[in-house]
């Protein structure tokens, strides 16, 4: 009677493809539970007199139990009810809702207990014995949780036969979990109540001294990191599975050194974060990826001024098919704006962030519009028809070498764009366009970083000119974004190399992509008009050192399975970007990871006079004199006049 089978539980597919669970079906599960419930309560008030008076029952006693157990069960129901245990779907019942039945028993047994006491001698049919209270508090709702912890035990074991069954017969890959905290227990428990996951766990390994030789979820601590080159001579694991929830780039490197050193391949779990977000699930254990090693402390948000800053209103994201901006429109859809514009001109990078937040935010009302910043009639007809509160303006030409070969594009897309996407914001009433910078803009040496540059000063411009509040965020470069360096790389390795690097000392900043598009929407909260806002970029890595580690994690040795080739620094390129330039006055914010700083704006007339030789020089198309005309305009640019 326990297991739940498709002839106990009739399902439907719903219109989402979830499965739904048919209300005649629901009913009779409760009903069962109810008459389970009866029948525990019932038996555990008759053995508690039972207990009371040694299993010898007088006509008195007998008439008295048989008077008080309607009482004692209406009592007792009241308060499973009151306390919210019949709300639980059993068979997910946990230490969490455990609450609840301590809650029932206290309150039902002080009731009791009241009633013994208040009643007078005339209802003494109706006083129970204080012992008795006592005793069936105990046996009753211990009852109760049994029968629920017996129905998940059961449920749980149908589920791993069921799986198992699908699955077919594999062959098991015994495993080591190393970190036996919360997200090794997680691990751990999805592995073994699952029976299609073709895993054996022979042990976990933690540096906690206090954990050592403990059992967790039934698997033993066998040991510390530093034993696992003699773990692996001994059980001789398949690979290794890291489980830290939150593992440092110190913390991988060190782990991923000595699983090197024993032989091991290392796998990772996602992080929590993932997770909980519903992106992917415990099981979905991958490879190590450069990605982890180049991690970095998770960011902790200021997550009530954030969700004052965009909850309840429409917010844009220009170029929102990018790397960034799909990001940027990820990390806005979770703090609840009342409608989210996408605006786009590649119509698939459109069509497949429209299609991912409609399925997993349903509840959002998403726009996707297809539109270029440069078309100004277009611009303006969608935000005075949105009127957006908050526009985060991620549409932008990045790419250094392309724009080498392409600045009048550059200018007119990082410029031009900007300066039409802001003012047609402005004069719809937004309430803040947060531009999304980088550090080329710094000294720039080549034509994108010079054009973002420019547009850092036109939004520096449009927020003397408007009541809008025109905020600056700046930062390096973002890991796997389109056309960087690691998805260069590992295509390079997939195709069997040579790995290029340009240069051996080449080194740059990396930022995840949800960390640069989490840190932005922090910065745009803060800010309050004119502002130019840079993001803590942590300790630059060395390109090279990135190549190798990749290599590496290839399961490859550099120099011999995979060569590295130097192929000389491109143009526009340099050694090592900046994040300030001078007279910037960066200074610290109440955010650790965000810095604050003010750009020197020009005369208003330069900046006219400077978006009038653009439209000029993008007409004429003399790529020549567009970077002639960036050198003259930034004093401290050195572009290549070519």
């Amino acid at each position: 009677m326990w297991p739940v089978t498709d002839r106990m539980e009739t399902r439907r597919q719903g219109t989402t493809g979830q499965v739904v669970v048919s209300p005649l079906s629901r009913m009779m599960n409760r009903g069962m539970q109810f008459a389970l419930d009866v029948i525990v309560l019932s038996a555990a008030f008759v053995l508690a007199y039972l207990l009371r008076f040694e299993f010898v029952l007088s006509g008195e006693q007998l008439r008295s139990l048989t008077i008080q157990w309607p009482l004692v069960l209406l009592v007792q129901f009241s308060a499973l009810f009151v306390s919210g245990v019949y709300a639980f779907i059993w068979r997910y019942v946990g230490l969490a809702e455990l609450r609840a039945f301590l809650k029932a028993a206290f309150w039902s047994g002080l009731i009791l207990v009241f009633l013994r006491l208040a009643l007078p001698d005339v209802l003494q049919h109706w006083r129970i014995p204080l012992s008795v209270i006592l005793m069936d508090s105990v046996l009753a709702f211990g009852g109760i949780v049994g029968v629920r912890v017996l129905r998940r035990a059961v449920y749980e074991r149908y589920e791993r036969r069921r799986r198992a069954v699908g699955a077919g017969e594999v062959e098991r890959k015994p495993v080591l979990l190393v970190g036996a905290g919360r997200a090794g227990v997680l691990a751990a428990k999805e592995i073994r109540g699952r029976g299609d996951m073709n895993l054996e766990i022979l042990g976990f390994v933690d540096d906690d001294p206090e954990k050592q030789g403990a059992v967790i979820q039934g698997v033993r601590v066998l040991g510390r990191s530093r034993d696992l080159p003699r773990l692996a001579e001994e059980l001789q694991p398949d690979h290794v599975i890291i489980t830290i929830a939150q593992a440092s780039r110190r913390q991988l490197r060190r782990i991923m050194a000595i699983c090197e050193k024993a032989g091991l391949k290392a796998r990772i779990i996602p992080g929590l974060y993932e997770i909980l977000d519903g992106r992917v699930g415990i099981s979905a254990i991958r490879d190590v990826e450069i990605e982890d090693l180049l991690g970095r402390e998770p960011v902790r948000l200021d997550e009530d001024s954030i969700a004052r800053f965009i909850k309840g209103k429409t917010v844009m994201v220009t170029g929102a098919g990018g790397s960034i901006g799909s990001e940027m429109a990820r990390q806005v859809a979770r703090f609840g704006p009342s409608t989210l514009l996408l605006l786009e001109r590649a119509e698939f990078a459109l069509f497949e962030i429209d299609r991912e937040l409609r399925r997993h935010r349903p509840d959002l009302a998403v726009v996707a519009l297809v539109g270029d910043v440069c078309d100004e009639p277009r611009v303006r007809q969608i935000m005075e028809r949105y009127r957006p509160a908050v526009v985060f303006h991620a549409a932008a030409h990045k790419h250094v070498p392309m724009m080498e070969l392409n600045p009048i594009e550059a200018v007119k897309n990082n410029v031009l764009g900007t300066w039409t996407a802001g003012v047609a914001a402005a004069e719809a009433g937004a309430e803040a366009f947060v531009l999304i910078s980088t550090d080329k803009a710094v000294r720039p040496s080549s034509v994108m970083g010079a054009s973002k540059r420019v547009a850092e000063l036109v939004v520096r411009e449009l927020d003397r000119r408007f009541s809008t509040r025109f905020i600056i965020v700046r930062f390096g470069n973002v890991m796997g974004s389109a056309g960087s360096v690691i998805p260069i790389f590992r295509e390079q390795i997939r195709r069997g190399g040579p790995v290029t690097v340009t240069h051996p000392d080449m080194v740059r900043y990396f930022l995840t992509i949800p960390e640069a598009s989490q840190l932005v929407l922090q910065a745009g909260a803060m800010g309050d008009g004119g502002e130019l806002f840079i993001l803590d970029m942590g300790e630059p890595v060395r390109i090279f050192d990135l190549a190798r580690d990749m290599i590496t994690l290839s399961g490859l040795k550099p120099f011999e399975d995979i060569d590295i080739v130097f192929t000389g620094i491109r143009p526009g390129e340099k050694l090592f970007e900046e994040l300030q330039t001078a007279g910037e006055d960066i200074e610290k914010t109440r955010h650790p990871k965000v810095f604050i700083g003010r750009i020197n704006g020009y005369p208003s007339e330069t900046i006219d006079m400077a978006l009038d030789r653009i439209r000029v020089l993008a007409l004429d198309g003399d790529d020549r004199a567009v970077r002639a005309f960036l050198e003259e305009l930034l004093p401290e640019a050195r572009l290549r006049v070519g």
